[in-house]
């Protein structure tokens, strides 16, 4: 097995907070500033990050196959544009993925699903792009991953919802360690972004940016952050955070 592989999930518990924008820039950066063999893997049944990474497939309801035994993984995985960053991409099929889950009884059925890619591939990288809210598939992804990003809109509700978070994995037996919570679409002139970036000045904070909305645009140009940007700058430091954290995890998989 790929022991140098780790698995990054970027979770929240509800939508509107950028985190498949989120995700698919992880994947990019992953890829291109760390130069790591990567697969990003669409949980989410809308397949936003699939339409980003051009890897759609109007129609198609294979993806829950793949969890139900019926397809290996690797079937499923498609080349992006970007060097070194493959998909397994989703569809509506996926909807039906808790009900499968649970009738399988089988809580460690993504972590092994994850290890035979890293054997197939030697990905070094899998980002988890995760279906919002709590879940039968969130509760499998949640154990799967090494580390688990978090985003959140800068807000008083912020620390609660990283609250909910945190009571769910300690209800299911699951570490809090790996959580790195990120402050994304963050707007320091207004006051309750401000305020909430002054409580936790340690979290990372991606701002938002006309740059990073255009990547789930029609033209999709993930990764088109100048370098010299701050929203280039804040997912520079955002990814070698992450590397440090993972380098001091020993990995799921391995």
């Amino acid at each position: 097995m790929a022991t140098r592989m780790k698995s990054i999930a970027v979770y929240s518990l509800k939508g509107g907070v950028g985190k498949t924008t989120l995700a698919v820039t992880l994947g990019w950066a992953a890829a291109t500033l760390s130069s790591r063999r990567t697969l990003l893997w669409d949980l989410d049944p809308q397949g936003a990050a699939s339409f980003m990474l051009e890897g759609e497939e109007r129609g198609s309801q294979r993806a829950q196959a793949v969890f139900s035994r019926d397809l290996d993984p690797s079937k499923l995985v498609q080349e992006t544009s970007i060097p070194d960053l493959d998909l397994l991409g989703a569809d509506a099929s996926l909807r039906k993925l808790d009900h499968i889950l649970f009738n399988l009884r089988q809580k460690k059925r993504l972590g092994k699903l994850i290890g035979r890619l890293a054997d197939d591939y030697d990905y070094e990288r899998i980002i988890l792009d995760c279906p919002p809210g709590l879940t039968e598939t969130t509760e499998q992804v949640l154990r799967a991953a090494d580390l688990i990003v978090v985003p959140l809109i800068p807000s008083p509700l912020s620390e609660r919802t990283l609250d909910d978070v945190t009571d769910f994995l300690d209800r299911n037996g699951i570490r809090r360690g790996a959580l790195l919570p990120v402050f994304n679409m963050a707007v320091r002139r207004r006051l309750i972004h401000s305020a909430a970036l002054e409580e936790h000045p340690n979290w990372p904070v991606i701002p938002m940016t006309s740059i990073v909305e255009a990547m789930s645009g029609p033209d999709r140009a993930v990764g088109s952050l100048p370098r010299g940007s701050e929203a280039g700058q804040a997912i520079l430091e955002l990814w070698e955070t992450i590397e440090r954290k993972l380098a001091r995890t020993p990995s799921k998989a391995g």
